[in-house]
């Protein structure tokens, strides 16, 4: 990892108004992540932990506080520049797994790559290909979403979002919708992504998805109550009872 952050958030603070009433999401969140760093983010619902989500993915902006990625100050980009950041500097993995259905998976993990005005069409097939190989899937390339299984579609998800050699992964909930031996083969992938240096960012509410993780930030009223290393011994422990359970 190098000295500076990838990620850095300084007293980040983030409003909603409902009606008349105002509900405070987030509470003053301070906290540094590092490249090549692989975090699960936990909390209840109404933890804030999906807010946290949405401001990390630039998908949404704080009421207050600064926050930097990879060294850009993101509170000063204009729309514009934010779906850039998203396009080019972020993968994203979603429990739904959010494939076009009438297209092959080839072609989902080629889109992000539609939008990178400096990457050509024979290029982005090569580079989609690599992504699609990387998990495993270079032989279902020209199967319809519809073809491939929960844990397959899931693959593809993940191929999209590295395609672009982003700078970090965030996976929302990407097991909620997999049983437990599914589960097992997409954290394995993100184990995998992260020994090769890419950072991954995980929300879960499933201790035992969290500990094949390397740090859990736990959320509560919009606040972190704790920031702990994942020893390897619980995360070899994870691995083993989620086998066993996957097996039953």
């Amino acid at each position: 990892m190098t000295n500076s952050p990838l990620i850095k958030l300084q007293q980040i603070t983030k409003k909603y108004s409902l009606g008349e009433a105002e509900v405070q999401a987030l509470r003053g969140i301070t906290m540094e992540i590092y490249s090549g760093e692989f975090v699960a983010i936990m909390g209840a619902s109404g933890s804030g932990k999906s807010t946290m989500m949405n401001i990390l993915g630039c998908l949404d902006v704080p009421s207050s506080g600064t926050f930097s990625l990879d060294g850009i100050q993101i509170a000063a980009l204009n729309r514009n520049e934010l779906a850039s950041i998203r396009n080019k500097r972020i993968g994203f993995v979603f429990q739904s797994f959010n494939l076009l259905s009438r297209t092959t998976a080839l072609e989902n993990v080629e889109l992000p790559l539609l939008y990178n005005h400096s990457v050509k069409p024979q290029q982005a097939r090569e580079m989609a290909m690599n992504a699609l190989n990387s998990v495993g899937l270079e032989k279902r390339s020209m199967h319809f979403s519809s073809q491939l299984s929960g844990g397959q579609q899931q693959r593809v998800a993940i191929a999209r979002a590295i395609v672009n050699n982003p700078s970090v992964i965030f996976a929302d909930e990407p097991t909620g919708n997999l049983d437990s031996r599914m589960s097992i083969e997409i954290m394995a992938i993100f184990q995998q992504l992260n020994s090769q240096g890419i950072t991954v960012i995980l929300v879960t509410h499933e201790q035992d998805i969290a500990q094949f993780t390397k740090r859990i930030i736990t959320f509560r009223d919009g606040r972190i109550i704790s920031d702990e290393p994942v020893t390897k011994q619980r995360n070899a422990a994870a691995e083993r009872d989620s086998f066993t359970e996957g097996n039953r």
